[in-house]
Parts: structure tokens; C-alpha cells; sequence
């Protein structure tokens, strides 16, 4: 059978090949290429236009971020106060070991309260250690357990029939768990006949290492307030406020809750540089401030050791009151059976 072959022309055979290899030509076309080649001048405008812009935005970036201190060289540079409030946060707080010895007596209820009532207003870390003798009372566990504080309640099982003074030994039980557990802080001593400033704890915080301020007290006589204290430079110590009648036989003039030590001293004699290791302790004694100034004897030297608080011991943190009812005997449960009869003399 006759086959039929039809040739194709040289011309229409060339361009057959040349479209089947050109993918060259087709990659070129989809990179633009082409559209470069043949509209080069429609790109250039649109590449200057997108550097202008951005020369623009930095040049704005760059004066809004000069702004400031164009504001400094002007209006000169100005230290925004300090807020403690806000530090608070950031600085840790050092403890606030207050130590208050309690026993029977009938306006116990009240001094205790009185005390937590000052205490829940200070502002954390404190401890409060109330120290008993022989016994722990139901009546003072509630009440602790009812203010919110941190508290230890402490008894002193040392026989105090013949103590001249109980509240030394319930101390020195206090002083006792401070150096066994080794606490770290300001330790207070806070007798629960006083009256205390909240402004008093929050002062005690800067303590060093031994600090004493002034402090109010009601004569025996109920008739006027006597000061007792440092006289003071700034924080330095220069002097004493007190009555002749012991000026020669006390060193140092200070009332029970007129100072604070670093609890360290009790505990770590190397980091407090005491001559000795000796037990820091108060002495039982009748005579009147002999038990500060031999306790204070034992953690300083002089008063180039002590500091006084506030600069200048301008203010007057807390009351000595003698407000001892000696007529009333002890309510049990702290609760009286009758009302008491009040008598109000009209003038």
C-alpha cells in the first residue's frame, strides 16, 4: 500500500524547533524580564517614590526619638521623689521581734489588746512573742490566735516566787528563744502597760545595731509626764534626760521601751563584735533603771555605738503609763461577773 509523506517546509520546521526549545525564553518572560526591557521607565518613578517614603519615616522616627532629651537641655533634669510605698515591694523589710511579758492581773485583757490593736496596724515581717510564767493561759492563746499577727507564745517554768521583778525572767525566756532558733531582726521590748505609736515599729526597722529614742512617762505622783531618753545630734548620742537623784550610779539613762538592738548581738558574737560569748541577759534588780543600763552594759560600749531615732529624738513614739488598778483582783475568763458601779462627781 502506498504511503503519503508530506514534507514539511524548511521555514514552518524552524520555527516548530525553535518553539519547542525556547523554555528560556518563557522563564524570562514570567521572571519580567520582558516587562523590564520593554517599560524601563514606568519602574524607575515607583523605586524613587518607595526611598522617598521610607527616608521620610526615618527621618520622623528619628526626631520623635530626640524629643526627650531636647525636653532635658530645656527644663533641666529634675529627680522624681522617692516612693516608699512602691519600693516596699522591691526591698525586703527586716523583722520586728517584739517581746511582751504578760501575767494575772485584772487589766490584763485590756493591755493585751491595746498592744495587738497597735501591732495589726504595722506592716509585715513582725513577730510578736508573748512570754507567761508558768503556765499558758487560755485566755491570752485565744486572744493571739484571734489578732491575725505572727506570734510565739512562750512560757517561763522557772520558779518566780522570789523574784523581785517576774517580767526580767519572762524576758530573759524570750532572749532564750531568740538565740536558740537564731531569728534574724530587731528585737523590742514591748510591755503591755505601754502605749505605742504605729510610726515606733516602722523607725525600729532602721535600726543598725543598737538604737534609743525619748520616751513620755506619768510620774508616780499621776500629777505631771517626766522624759526619759537621749538627747541627740542628728542621730548621734550626746546626752541624757534625766533626774539627778540617778545621775551618778546609771550609765545609761534609758527606760525599758526606749530601745531596740540587732538580734544578731544575741546569737552571732563574730558579726556583732562582742569581746565575749557570753548569754546577753537582763538581771533580776529592784533598783530603780538598774535592769536597762546593765542590759544595755552588755550589747554596747558607749554611745558612739548607739543611734538615735528620729534624727534629732524630736518625737516622743511612746507612753509609759502606771495605770494599775491594785484593788481589783484578776477576772476569770477575763470577764466580770457583775458590772462595775461608776461614780461621776457634778460640779
Amino acid at each position: 500500500m502506498a504511503s503519503i509523506r508530506r514534507t514539511l517546509s524548511p521555514s514552518k520546521n524552524h520555527d516548530r524547533t525553535q518553539q519547542k526549545h525556547s523554555p528560556v525564553d518563557l522563564r524570562r518572560i514570567l521572571a519580567g524580564e520582558v516587562f523590564l526591557h520593554r517599560h524601563p521607565r514606568r519602574h524607575a518613578p515607583w523605586n524613587q517614590s518607595l526611598l522617598l517614603g521610607l527616608l521620610l519615616l526615618f527621618l520622623a522616627g528619628f526626631f520623635v526619638g530626640i524629643s526627650p532629651l531636647i525636653g532635658l537641655e530645656r527644663g533641666g533634669f529634675d529627680r522624681p521623689p522617692v516612693d516608699l510605698e512602691s519600693s516596699d515591694s522591691t526591698v525586703p523589710r527586716k523583722l520586728v521581734i517584739v517581746v511582751t511579758p504578760t501575767y494575772e492581773r485584772a487589766h490584763q485583757a485590756y493591755y493585751l489588746n491595746r498592744v495587738a490593736a497597735a501591732l495589726k496596724l504595722v506592716r509585715p515581717p513582725l513577730l510578736w512573742i508573748v512570754v507567761e510564767a508558768e503556765a499558758v493561759m487560755a485566755e491570752t492563746a485565744e486572744m493571739l490566735r484571734r489578732t491575725g499577727l505572727m506570734y510565739r507564745h512562750l512560757v517561763c517554768e522557772k520558779n518566780l516566787t522570789d523574784a523581785k521583778d517576774r517580767r526580767v525572767h519572762l524576758r530573759n525566756r524570750a532572749l532564750e528563744h531568740i538565740e536558740r532558733h537564731r531569728l534574724d531582726g530587731v528585737v523590742y521590748f514591748a510591755d503591755d502597760d505601754n502605749v505605742y505609736s504605729v510610726e515606733l515599729f516602722e523607725r525600729i526597722r532602721e535600726i543598725r545595731r543598737f538604737g534609743t529614742w525619748p520616751v513620755a512617762m506619768l510620774a508616780e505622783s499621776k500629777n505631771k509626764a517626766v522624759l526619759e531618753g537621749p538627747i541627740c545630734n542628728g542621730s548621734q548620742v550626746i546626752g541624757w534626760h534625766t533626774n539627778l537623784k540617778s545621775k551618778r550610779i546609771r550609765r545609761f539613762h534609758v527606760d525599758m521601751s526606749g530601745f531596740a538592738f540587732n538580734s544578731t548581738i544575741l546569737w552571732d558574737p563574730k558579726k556583732s563584735r562582742r569581746p565575749t560569748s557570753n548569754p546577753i541577759r537582763q538581771l533580776d534588780t529592784k533598783k530603780g533603771g538598774f535592769q536597762e543600763t546593765t542590759f544595755i552594759e552588755q550589747v554596747v560600749e558607749d554611745e558612739s555605738q548607739m543611734e538615735g531615732i528620729p534624727p534629732g529624738c524630736s518625737k516622743i513614739m511612746n507612753w509609759h503609763l502606771r495605770l494599775e488598778a491594785q484593788n481589783l483582783a484578776y477576772p476569770k475568763g477575763w470577764q466580770l461577773q457583775k458590772s462595775l458601779d461608776a461614780v461621776l462627781p457634778i460640779k
